[in-house]
Parts: C-alpha cells; sequence; structure tokens
C-alpha cells in the first residue's frame, strides 16, 4: 500500500469516526441521558421524585444559551425500569459492577409497576360507574310564562335573525318568573302584639333581546313600600281583626343592560375586542352581599371586567362605576314625617373586586350628595372586605366600612368592623359551626339600603327580620356597641337547614341612635322542600332587652318558587 493511500484510509476511518462519535454525542445531548456518564457529565438523584435526572456539565459542547435551556427541561427518567433497581450510585455504579462480574443477568420486571390498588371493602364496580352512568335529569320549576327562546334548554333551535349583526344574533325570549311567599306568625316586637297571616309576590319579568341584552323588571304588586304587605291581623292585644289589602303595581325595578363590546361587533361586522357590560334604568345595586349596598336605584352604571395587571401582580378583577340620580334610599335623607325620602339625592361610587393575597378583595367608595330641602347633605362612605381559607380550618371575611361627611343631624360619621368566620368541620359540606363578631363606633351606616336596614343585617338570623311579618330583630345599627352571634348549621343530606344561634349587642356608650342596654337573642329556623317548587320554613326568636320588654316571634310560611 502506498504512503498516499495509506494516508486516504487514515483520514477515511478518521472521519468516520468523528462522524459516528457526533451523532451519539448529539443523541445523548438531545435526550438529556447517558447510559454510561463519563468525567464531563454529572449524573444527580432527586429522592424525593423517585427518579434520575442527568444533566450535561459546562464542558459538553454545547451553546451556553442551549445548555441553559435544557437545564430548565431536565428530563425525569423514572426509576421504574427494567432491570431492577439501581441504588444511590446510578447507572456507572451498575455498569461498573456488571463488568467486573462479568455475568450477564436475567431481565427483572421488578419496580416497573406499582402495587394494585387496595380496598377497604369488597369493590362495587356497578357503583363506581353510576357515578356517571347512573345520573338523571332535574326538572327544575319552569317559569310562570315562556315566549320564544326558552332559558336553561338544549335542543335544535331555530336560526337566529341578524337583525342587530351577525356577530350579535337576535335570541328574543320573554319569561315571567318569581315567588309567592305566604306567613303565618306572632310576634310581640317592641311592645306590639300582633298574629297575623301575610303575602308577597316577587315577579319578574325578563326581555331577552340577544345573548348579552335585556330588559328587566320586578313587580311586588301585593305590597306597599318595602313595609306594608297584604295581610289579615286575626289576633293579637295590638291586632285590628280585620284583612287589608296594600296594592302596588309600579316597577320596583325597570332597567335595560347590555355589552357595548357585543354591540359593537354587530354593528360593524367585527369582533370587539373588549367587553363592557353597563345598565341603565332603575336597576338593582347589591354590594358587599347587601350589606353596602341593597337598593333599586335610578341611573346607570358600567363595569370594566376581568382586567388582570402584571404591574401589580393581579390575575383577575373587576371595576365598576355607578351613578344615580334619584330613588336613593340612605338614612340621612329622613324627611318631616320620619321616613327616607328618596327623592332628593345624588349618588356617586365606584366598587372593584379583585384575586389576590390568596383571597378575595373588595373595595368600593360613596358619595351622597343632598339636593332640594336636603342641599346640605354631602357624605361619604368607604369599604374594604378580604375573604379567605386559613390552613383549610376556617374561612373568614373581615369587613370594614366607614363614613365621614354631613348628614344634616351632625351624626354623619361612622365607621363598623365585622369578622365573620366558618369552621370546616369534619362535614364540611353539611355541618356548619360559625362566629361572626362586631364593633361599631359612632353611626355607621349603609351607602343605600332599600329595607330601611343597618350595617349588621348579615352578622346571624336573630339581627335579621323576614320583610313580610315584622319579624323582631336585635339592634343592627352598630351605633356604639359590640358584640356577635355564634351558631351551627346543619344541611342533614343537602335536603334541609337546621340553624341554632346566639347573639348579643353590648353598647358601650348610649347615643340615642343604637342599642340603649345589652340585648340577647336565642334563634332556631328550619327548612325543608317539599316539592321541587315548594318551600316549608319555620323560625322562632326570643330576645332579652334589658330595661325594657322582651321581644319575641314565631313563624311558619310557605314559599312557591316559579
Amino acid at each position: 500500500m502506498t504512503r498516499d493511500a495509506t494516508g486516504a484510509l487514515r483520514f477515511g476511518t478518521g472521519t468516520t469516526a468523528a462522524v459516528v462519535t457526533l451523532m451519539a454525542t448529539s443523541y445523548l445531548v438531545l435526550s438529556g441521558t447517558s447510559a454510561r456518564p463519563q468525567s464531563s457529565e454529572s449524573t444527580t438523584e432527586i429522592s424525593n421524585a423517585g427518579g434520575w435526572v442527568t444533566t450535561a456539565s459546562s464542558t459538553d459542547a454545547v451553546a451556553p444559551s442551549t445548555q441553559q435551556q435544557r437545564n430548565r427541561n431536565e428530563t425525569i427518567v423514572p426509576k421504574q425500569y427494567l432491570g431492577g433497581d439501581v441504588k444511590a450510585g446510578g447507572n456507572q455504579e451498575a455498569s461498573a459492577k456488571n463488568a467486573k462480574s462479568g455475568e450477564k443477568k436475567r431481565s427483572s420486571t421488578k419496580g416497573a409497576f406499582r402495587d394494585d390498588p387496595k380496598y377497604s371493602k369488597k369493590y362495587d364496580a356497578a357503583g363506581q360507574t353510576d357515578i356517571y352512568g347512573g345520573k338523571t335529569a332535574v326538572e327544575p320549576p319552569r317559569p310562570l310564562l315562556e315566549i320564544g327562546r326558552e332559558q336553561y334548554t338544549s335542543g335544535i333551535y331555530d336560526e337566529s335573525s341578524t337583525l342587530f349583526g351577525k356577530l350579535n344574533p337576535l335570541l328574543p325570549g320573554l319569561s315571567v318568573y318569581g315567588d309567592w311567599r305566604t306567613a303565618m306568625a306572632y310576634n310581640s316586637n317592641n311592645g306590639k302584639d300582633i298574629a297575623q297571616v301575610a303575602t308577597r309576590l316577587n315577579l319578574d319579568v325578563d326581555l331577552k333581546i340577544t345573548a348579552t341584552e335585556r330588559i328587566h323588571a320586578f313587580f311586588t304588586p301585593f305590597q306597599d313600600g318595602n313595609a306594608k304587605f297584604t295581610r289579615f291581623e286575626f289576633s293579637g292585644g295590638d291586632g285590628d281583626g280585620r284583612f287589608t289589602d296594600e296594592l302596588d303595581f309600579d316597577p320596583q325595578t325597570l332597567f335595560f343592560e347590555g355589552d357595548l363590546g357585543s354591540i359593537y361587533s354587530g354593528v360593524s361586522g367585527k369582533y370587539a375586542g373588549f367587553d363592557l357590560p353597563f345598565t341603565v334604568g332603575l336597576f338593582p345595586l347589591f354590594l358587599q352581599n347587601g350589606i353596602w349596598a341593597n337598593d333599586a336605584i335610578l341611573g346607570g352604571a358600567v363595569t370594566f371586567p376581568a382586567k388582570n395587571s402584571s404591574t401589580l401582580g393581579l390575575s383577575n378583577y373587576d371595576l365598576t362605576f355607578f351613578a344615580a340620580f334619584d330613588n336613593v334610599d340612605n338614612a340621612s335623607l329622613i324627611g318631616v314625617n320620619g321616613k327616607v325620602d328618596n327623592d332628593h339625592a345624588n349618588l356617586f361610587g365606584v366598587t372593584t373586586f379583585v384575586d389576590a393575597f390568596n383571597g378575595y378583595v373588595e373595595a368600593g367608595y360613596g358619595f351622597i350628595q343632598g339636593t332640594g330641602a336636603f342641599d346640605n347633605v354631602e357624605q361619604h362612605f368607604l369599604t374594604a372586605a378580604y375573604s379567605r381559607r386559613y390552613a383549610n380550618t376556617i374561612s373568614n371575611s373581615t369587613r370594614l366600612f366607614a363614613n365621614f361627611g354631613d348628614d344634616g343631624h351632625g351624626n354623619g360619621d361612622g365607621f363598623a368592623f365585622i369578622s365573620e368566620n366558618s369552621l370546616i368541620s369534619p362535614l364540611p359540606l353539611t355541618l356548619l359551626p360559625y362566629a361572626n363578631f362586631f364593633v361599631g363606633v359612632g353611626n355607621p351606616e349603609p351607602l343605600v339600603d332599600g329595607n330601611n336596614a343597618g350595617i349588621l343585617k348579615n352578622v346571624g338570623i336573630n339581627f335579621e327580620t323576614d320583610a313580610l311579618t315584622g319579624y323582631p330583630k336585635l339592634d343592627d345599627t352598630a351605633s356604639n356597641t359590640f358584640g356577635g352571634a355564634l351558631g351551627v348549621e346543619y344541611l342533614f343530606n343537602l335536603d334541609q337547614q337546621l340553624v341554632f344561634e346566639v347573639a348579643t349587642v353590648q353598647p358601650f356608650e348610649n347615643d340615642g341612635i343604637g342599642a340603649k342596654a345589652a340585648q340577647y337573642g336565642f334563634g332556631v329556623r328550619y327548612q325543608i322542600p317539599i316539592t321541587r317548587s315548594w318551600l316549608f320554613r319555620a323560625d322562632a326568636t326570643y330576645q332579652i332587652q334589658e330595661g325594657q320588654d322582651d321581644n319575641f316571634g314565631f313563624r311558619t310560611e310557605l314559599r312557591s318558587k316559579f
């Protein structure tokens, strides 16, 4: 063989070896593992993951950016591979041992599969199937009247009209629904003993136009205002022994609501890149579970929904602006007849809901501006709340309310702190012990409340009336008082409700607004559905008022939902 031929052979052999080596190295780098780690590689066992993490060291012939990317995406190779368990030394130790012994071992499946599940009792295959296949449809009560596209139904629908644009199709439907409540009660409330049967009818009339636009109205034809209901006072020292009909066919709410983004899509024929829900008319304002606001106001509101901020670290928040120019029910607007005059005030406000700090945050600001006879009223209202679960043991909502400014009576300043707590019991869905506490300073007030209720209306069942028979309640103003409610709620098999509660109000100053002396309440409530549309409820309370006559009440109620 000539010198040139020998050189060419060496060159070809070296090139082939280099190509094979490069291909093998590339495969090992891309796969993130090696059959046998060398001195330029490192192998680490992740004990808590039960597997191996194999990465190349900095001496590997890989670009730094590629190396960093591969470290962020390390390949986890479970230890459950064929060939038996490998000790902490890794594949290198196992390979060295095999090389030294020179013996070929038979493959084993030990460790390749996990143990079969163990059942505390005999496995019920049919029961496991029924978890999904044994369900049946629950037919809810249907509305009293349904015309056009029905609500919450499925099937093949007729083609929708594109009157408002192809991207905002017309889905017309009229429905009338609501409930009818009738109660019989004997109440001894602030020195008046009355036994009566009272009734109220709540009617919602909903005209659906598109998927996001509708006109809605709410009627209460068997009551006058928020305190007088159609009734028959048949007994009691202060009962009049006659039937009294309280009729009012004026709408309690009447408003239009929609989404500006959907309307824009329909008109322009282009998909909007935003959602902007809004409402105008006589609409319900319900904030902080009705504690801060629970009223129908005449005005408008607009919401910026489902927003986020990377700068503030907020994954989700809503922001709502609202304003009203009539029908503003605030405790500062007391007329000469001792009743709230809701025709002489403007309301401006903003509220937000934020998912933050491992919980849920609510905050808001409102401004009441009196007009006419109340033009000297200028009050500011602030609220904030934080809700979350702690250590999977207790759920807490902490709420703060403050108001300041001129209410026209010199009592415009107040502050209230409310802590709502429920214990996560061994039966978390059905057994709910709770403990709620409050402290009030000055004269804290809700922003608006159409029922003339105080800031403590949700502290417990002893602080709420029934909005029907004049059922007695503890002082709910929180004016220079502290106290709370301890109770337990049991829901049986999620088909009944039983509540026992004790509560107290302790004044630390008699300002002539709230409780004059200590109050103690003992209450019980029971509810059970008779059918899917009929509900039975019973309540009883006894309330001790130091220095005054005790209050007590007992009531039963039938409620029909349609």
